[in-house]
């Protein structure tokens, strides 16, 4: 499992903007090939790490990266359940959360995990291994539920032609594997789009791994859990590389920082609401000239810190 120990992304920027403490307590919610938290681990002395992952693999490497060290512990499962998850394992006031977000590079170049559009492997696209499939989706759903997966996570603009051709090609078979859907959506685009940079099935595949996994919705739901279970002066730090995703973040937080809600035209405030959180990133860090030379990974890179308030008396 060497292969999932990969670098980091943004690492400095993510251990600077946790404001880490000694003899805090920290989660790891996407621990993958452990590089973030071995690198917080290394800076705790009475403080403990939660490291969580879904995928077995990941599971696998963490523990073996994560041995040397009597602060860290490693469970399986998805950070969207962080609120439950968290507290099972003694952690129920957090001084940190990480979340890492997306597909790592192993399950990218691991071939049978079925992720990429480069090498011919059974359809899967399953972080966890466990579920719906990627090729239980392809050979399963509608042409309007494909071709809604395809615009709305994938933003392609002819989902409804590359659903319309699947349909019609697995009318003759299933479609079993990874090249094969590459072709065909291939096949189903104008010559045109065809010739545009990158490949022509990356949307696609894209958008149908973020259905497989229900990424958008596990991390909205992860966002929520992480913040709940902050002390105050706790910090959550995410890293996304799909603008979907930023969005959410960017959404999640401010509503956090937010206050008064009353209608503009209210001379006075009613509604008392205050803010739950700081914003200590108002712009996504992103990777610097190094980084970005050094790490292909980083381009699309980009980390959102919040802190979160006491409660404010009214």
């Amino acid at each position: 499992m060497d292969s999932f120990v990969h670098r980091p992304v943004l690492l400095e920027e993510c251990l600077t903007g946790l404001a880490l403490r000694p003899d805090g307590d920290y989660v790891d919610g996407t621990v993958g090939g452990a590089g973030h938290s071995e690198a917080i681990a290394r800076q705790l002395q009475s403080g403990r790490l939660l490291a969580i992952d879904k995928d077995p693999d990941a599971l696998q490497a963490a523990a073996k990266r994560l041995a040397p060290y009597p602060c860290a512990r490693v469970v399986e499962g998805d950070f969207a359940h962080i609120a439950r998850i968290a507290p099972e394992q003694g952690f129920d006031s957090l001084d940190g959360v990480l979340l890492d977000i997306g597909v790592s590079s192993h399950q990218l170049d691991t071939p049978v995990r079925g992720f990429s559009f480069h090498a011919d492997a059974p359809l899967d696209m399953r972080m966890s291994q466990k579920g719906v499939s990627a090729r239980d989706i392809v050979n399963d759903y509608t042409a309007e539920q494909l071709a809604h997966i395809l615009f709305t996570y994938g933003e392609e603009r002819h989902a409804r032609l590359i659903a319309r051709k699947i349909l019609e090609r697995r009318q003759q078979k299933p479609i079993e594997t990874t090249l094969e859907l590459a072709d065909i959506i291939k096949s189903a685009l104008p010559p045109a789009a065809r010739r545009k940079p990158g490949h022509p099935a990356q949307q696609s595949f894209q958008a149908i791994r973020m259905a497989v996994n229900d990424e958008l919705g596990a991390l909205s739901q992860g966002i929520e859990g992480a913040f709940d279970l902050l002390k105050p002066g706790g910090r959550l730090a995410i890293i996304s590389f799909h603008s979907l995703e930023d969005r959410i973040v960017k959404q999640s937080f401010a509503q956090f920082a937010k206050g008064c809600t009353c209608p503009p035209d209210f001379p006075v405030c009613i509604c008392n609401k205050q803010p739950r959180g700081k914003l200590i990133t108002r712009k996504p860090i992103t990777a610097g000239e190094q980084e970005l030379n050094e790490n292909i990974r980083s381009r699309s890179a980009k980390l959102r810190i919040i802190e979160k308030l006491p409660p404010q008396s009214l």
